[in-house]
């Protein structure tokens, strides 16, 4: 179906351009219909897009459930193929839609895990701020903490966009969305130390950027980088759970609801455009405090 390679280009390319999505969710629907095509190429050896009906469909979600895909996994394949069929009715390419009436599996929610108070202390005043790089990998730390923005959005900051002297910084989240994040003291404080006595040396190694953090040769801090050195401090104070730069965001998030603040306010300050996905949050602040009554109550 050379039809159907096409197709799939154009679709990248709107979801890209009008929807302006990440690379990453790019590159994860890519990879979904990808293998969506080719499935109905060589195992039911459809000519055409015209061809697919919802048997065609049914058969291949079964055949990623039979090779032990998750139903996670099958639920974002399926939000993938609907997107890409509503995408062909738009542009006239086939006149029905097949995936009508699918139905999402159940998926188990998992509570986020998060690192305690004491924990995210530790993790960050393991940084050496006698070295260049401990005094940038502290303030990317407490910007993440104290902002709760994605790594994605840190990495992807220009020096323009953090405002230290009215105690803001603006990033833009997925969709490029622009949103604006009030700072704490201590990542003021660390942004400041860095961008004073740090950055410009760095950057001068590879001549001017705007990029805010940078690494060692003075070129844009990547997110495979900063996951690398993340672990080495989670090593060196002892957090045995498995640790991305995604669990400081979480952290952020069940500490301020944990402390008393207003959903609405967690929810503008993360991004999400649904409070339900923020709702997430207040049933890990009651996990938590379950956990902490079965520890310490004498009759737990």
């Amino acid at each position: 179906m050379k039809e159907a390679s096409f197709a799939l280009s154009d679709y990248i390319h709107f979801l890209k351009v009008e929807r302006q999505l990440s690379p990453n969710t790019l590159s994860s629907y890519q990879r979904d219909l990808k293998e969506y095509i080719e499935f109905l190429e060589k195992q039911e050896s459809l000519g055409s897009l015209t061809e697919i009906d919802r048997p065609h469909i049914l058969r291949h979600l079964q055949q990623l459930k039979d090779s032990g895909k998750s139903a996670r996994t099958i639920a974002r394949h399926i939000s993938s193929i609907r997107s890409f069929h509503q995408f062909l009715i738009r542009e006239k390419m086939i006149d029905h839609d097949p995936t009508i009436h699918l139905e999402q599996p159940k998926i188990e929610q998992k509570l986020p895990r998060v690192l305690s108070v004491d924990e995210v202390d530790a993790l960050i005043s393991t940084t050496d701020t006698r070295k260049p790089q401990g005094v940038r990998d502290r303030a990317m730390l407490e910007l993440l903490y104290g902002s709760g923005m994605r790594i994605s959005e840190c990495i992807h900051l220009n020096a323009e966009d953090l405002h230290l002297s009215m105690g803001f910084v603006r990033c833009y989240g997925k969709g490029g969305k622009e949103r604006i994040v009030p700072l704490g003291h201590s990542a003021i404080a660390a942004c400041e130390n860095y961008i004073r006595n740090v950055r410009p040396k760095l950057i001068a190694k590879a001549g001017n950027t705007d990029a805010l953090f940078v690494n060692l040769r003075g070129k844009r801090m990547t997110r495979q980088g900063f996951w690398k050195l993340l672990k080495e401090y989670a090593q060196k104070v002892g957090i045995r759970q498995e640790i991305t730069p995604h669990i400081l965001r979480h952290s952020f998030a069940t500490h301020l609801i944990e402390n008393g603040a207003d959903l609405r306010a967690v929810q503008e300050m993360l991004g999400h455009a649904d409070i339900s996905t923020t709702q997430i949050y207040t049933h890990v602040s009651k996990s938590r405090l379950k956990e902490v009554y079965t520890k310490f109550h004498p009759r737990a």
